[in-house]
């Protein structure tokens, strides 16, 4: 099974915020609104919760797409265009 979320990387990359900010991983887990225990389990190569890496995301600033690896990533397909009218569905009397 393919890895979609490198763990390593991210805590890596929370680490290097977390230097940056001075702060303790406690801190980080305060300001982050996260378990100090969730960041333990990450930085042994656990994969976040879901809430977990929005909250770290969110306090980081860092972006969920620098983690998934691009042999994860589907191509993109692109929308058809959908007219105007269509696309504010029907009309209300």
């Amino acid at each position: 099974m393919t890895d979609h979320f490198d763990s390593e990387a991210f805590y890596a990359a929370l680490n290097a915020a977390r230097l940056g900010r001075q702060m303790t991983w406690k801190e980080v887990a305060e300001e982050a609104g996260v378990n100090a225990s969730t960041l333990s389990r990450i930085g042994q190569g656990a994969k976040p919760d879901v809430n977990g890496l929005a909250a770290l995301l969110t306090w980081s600033n860092l972006k969920a797409e620098m983690f998934i690896p691009r042999a994860a990533q589907p191509e993109a397909i692109p929308l058809p265009s959908i007219p105007a009218s269509v696309s504010r569905g029907p009309k209300r009397s």
